[in-house]
């Protein structure tokens, strides 16, 4: 499932330092303590019976909000011998259960609380002998109650949206989300990430209707009622919770990536932008195939916008669901096309739907690598210093509550399963993956992701076989890395003393870890130092095992610049002084975004300082919109000769800067350190923007 969607207009401060190197750095095993309340274990479902697949017949009653299905259930024993088989079917009427025996069908007893439906076959069925059960039932989700049945509204695994057509401009549409565990809501299934299986439905709707389920079309024939049967075929496994339908009004804009079917569905009145929001995919699913070693897994991939969607995205198989603020204008995709978004929810394809956690336990082997999906997107299609950006905002994510440091990666001990859904599982896990790229090297961490995909394709996976797959790749023991960053809660805590001794000719830097050892790690953490004297950089690489720990480097002059953690890929808090011309050299010498936003960052806080704004200046030329876009905030804090300087510039930020918000904060620039200036031309220019951001300021002008 995709996180919530945030508004990346403003970044949070932060001196949160990562970045990427093909370097790779040995260092010693570190020990993990027990979280003080660990005291419950969620591992993985224990496995009774093997469902191999699930072939459903389905029509709808959109007055009641019911489900009329009829599954068969295709399934055998796991491995010891049954001789009957649960589901997971919450609020159903049962109607019928019987074995299927060619054409036949045998009644079968069962037992059904309203949860789950226990079935006794027919006989003792042993390891590797199938048998097929059918169940005719109503599946009636909306009388479901929250706080008793469910736990919450968004939990009710399908939804009838509008159903009596009253809510104007609102179309009628069905959907499901069956993370983690609701598609047992309208079919009875075994829950839970660990249980694959392939599927046939068949949807019964209105002729006027669209439907989309997983795998591919496999016929539609008309039933001479008005109603038209479609059905869909999946012939690769995949867990059950990505099983999904969605039927309404939509518009099908056709794409194409080599000979398989791409696809957008949106209502009517905006497929024109289909393209434009979703275009990119082709060009996405052949770079993840290139970068991976894995071609695309599955039949087809289509991607769908529908109403009231509670979260971002949901990375069903072969058939990803949408919220609908994916419904854009162009005005709105200039601000933010959540690009972000599309390339999270295909990399969930190969990581989480192609290779599965088998515990909700280790989710971010699904969430962390989605989340890294879109590192390497931007990584590919923008560049590094743009991928650096994004991920320093999901670390800023991971950072800004408190809380997030008392969770393991890896976590046995949740209270609920929805608690997985997290900026540690997501935020945390794809940081830690970057760490883990940086520690192997690129080589071996994509030669190892390869292997990862292959061995355990349509299967599930645990942290562990992550971590030998790396070890057998790289040749390193790699536990130390796991236990610190996937099997302990928490991030270090580094305190950063650098200095120059004249009379030795040294430099010294000291680094203190103040993380509470008796709830985090003792990390082992390898450390770049920059060094850097007359514009020429020296790398000294070191591995910080200890609490407080000094290395020392020769140099004959005092250096201009000593830069702790010169590669910013750690995921660690960082306390260090530096003097306003130190900075300002970090922001004009040091090479990646990091560098210069934490430069910015902190000279921000000395603007009397002459050097301070000349830098601060300079970056109005940034790269980097980011940078672009503190720096013209700043213009209000320049002298009145500076401010005169950078007059035309500003005026042509407003106007011509590539990035929207950058024009936007230009505008209130020339409002704010110009009021005596005549703006009006530049505002009328700007009123011609098509961007939401800068019509918004335009409109507080105009107002004014």
């Amino acid at each position: 499932m995709a996180k919530r969607i945030h508004n990346h207009f403003f970044l949070l401060p932060a001196l949160l330092l990562f970045a990427c190197s093909p370097k790779k750095v040995l260092i010693d095993p570190v020990t993990v303590r027990s979280h003080p309340d660990q005291n419950v274990f969620r591992g993985s479902y224990t496995k009774q019976t093997d469902i191999i697949n699930t072939k459903l017949d389905l029509s709808f009653n959109w007055d009641s909000a019911f489900v009329i299905g009829k599954a068969y259930i295709e399934a055998k024993p796991y491995f010891y011998s049954l001789n009957s088989i649960t589901l997971d079917a919450k609020g159903f009427k049962i109607n019928e259960v019987a074995l299927v025996k060619k054409d036949e069908r045998q009644p079968l007893k069962y037992v059904y609380d309203g949860k789950r439906l226990n079935i006794t076959l027919d006989k003792v069925y042993q390891k590797g002998q199938k048998y097929t059960v059918f169940i005719d039932y109503i599946a009636k989700p909306y009388e479901l109650e929250v706080g008793t049945d469910i736990d919450a509204e968004d939990y009710r695994g399908i939804y009838f949206i509008n159903r009596d057509g009253k809510e104007t401009g609102k179309p009628k549409q069905i959907w499901t989300q069956g993370e983690t565990e609701y598609n047992s809501h309208w079919f009875p299934t075994i829950s839970g990430p660990q249980e694959k299986m392939t599927q046939e439905i068949s949807l019964t709707v209105p002729k006027n209707q669209v439907t989309l389920s997983n795998g591919i079309l496999d016929f539609s024939s008309d039933n001479g009622d008005g109603t038209r049967t479609d059905t869909w075929r999946q012939e690769q496994p995949h867990s059950t919770y990505l099983t999904m339908i969605a039927i309404g009004d939509f518009h099908v804009v056709k794409d194409k990536w080599r000979d398989k079917e791409v696809s957008y569905y949106m209502e009517p009145k905006f497929a024109k932008n289909a393209r434009l929001i979703f275009g990119k995919t082709p060009e996405m699913i052949e770079f993840f195939s290139k970068k991976l070693g894995i071609e695309f897994p599955w039949e087809k991939y289509s991607q769908i916008v529908v109403r009231d969607y509670s979260g971002g995205a949901m990375e069903n198989t072969t058939a990803v669901t949408f919220f609908e603020g994916m419904n854009m204008t162009e005005d709105r995709y200039l601000d933010e096309s959540h690009e972000d978004l599309i390339a999270h929810e295909l990399f969930h394809q190969w990581f989480g739907n192609l290779v599965t956690a088998e515990s909700w336990s280790n989710l971010t082997l699904n969430e962390g690598f989605a989340t890294y999906g879109e590192y390497l997107w931007n990584e590919h299609k923008y560049g590094k210093d743009f991928a650096d950006y994004a991920l320093f905002k999901e670390r800023e994510l991971y950072l800004t509550d408190e809380h997030n440091k008392e969770l393991n990666l890896i976590r046995y001990n949740y209270s609920n399963k929805e608690q997985m859904f997290d900026r540690v599982s997501y935020q945390k896990g794809g940081l830690v993956i970057h760490m883990l790229r940086n520690t192997v090297g690129d080589e071996a961490f994509f030669a190892a992701l390869k292997i990862y995909l292959t061995r355990f394709a349509y299967k599930n996976v645990e942290v562990h076989d992550l971590r030998m797959v790396f070890e057998e790749v790289s040749g390193q023991d790699l536990n130390w890395f796991f236990n610190q960053w996937y099997l302990a809660a928490g991030h270090p805590l580094l305190d950063i003393q650098t200095g120059y001794d004249n009379t030795l000719k040294q430099i010294n830097v000291t680094i203190k870890q103040n993380q509470d050892l008796n709830k985090y790690p003792l990390y082992s953490l390898p450390i770049a130092v920059d060094i850097y004297t007359s514009d020429k950089i020296e790398r000294k690489k070191v591995a910080l095992t200890r609490q407080n720990q000094t290395f020392t480097f020769e140099a004959q002059q005092e250096p201009d610049l000593i830069n702790v953690d010169g590669e910013k890929y750690l995921l660690a808090e960082k306390a260090e002084t530096k003097s306003p011309n130190q900075y300002a050299y970090q922001y004009n010498h040091a090479p990646l975004f990091i560098d210069r936003f934490e430069a910015i960052e902190k000279l921000i806080q000395f603007k009397e300082d002459k050097i301070v704004r000349e830098t601060i200046i300079k970056a109005l030329d940034d790269k980097n919109w980011s940078l672009r876009k503190k720096a013209v905030d700043f213009v209000v804090n320049l002298t009145a000769d500076e401010k005169s300087e950078v007059y035309n510039k500003i005026k042509s930020m407003a106007i011509t800067d590539e990035r929207s918000y950058v024009r936007a904060a230009a505008l209130k620039a020339l409002t704010k350190a110009y009021p005596d200036k005549d703006n009006k031309p530049v505002f009328r220019q700007a009123a011609n923007d098509k961007a939401a951001s800068v019509h918004a300021v335009i409109s507080g002008i105009n107002k004014t």
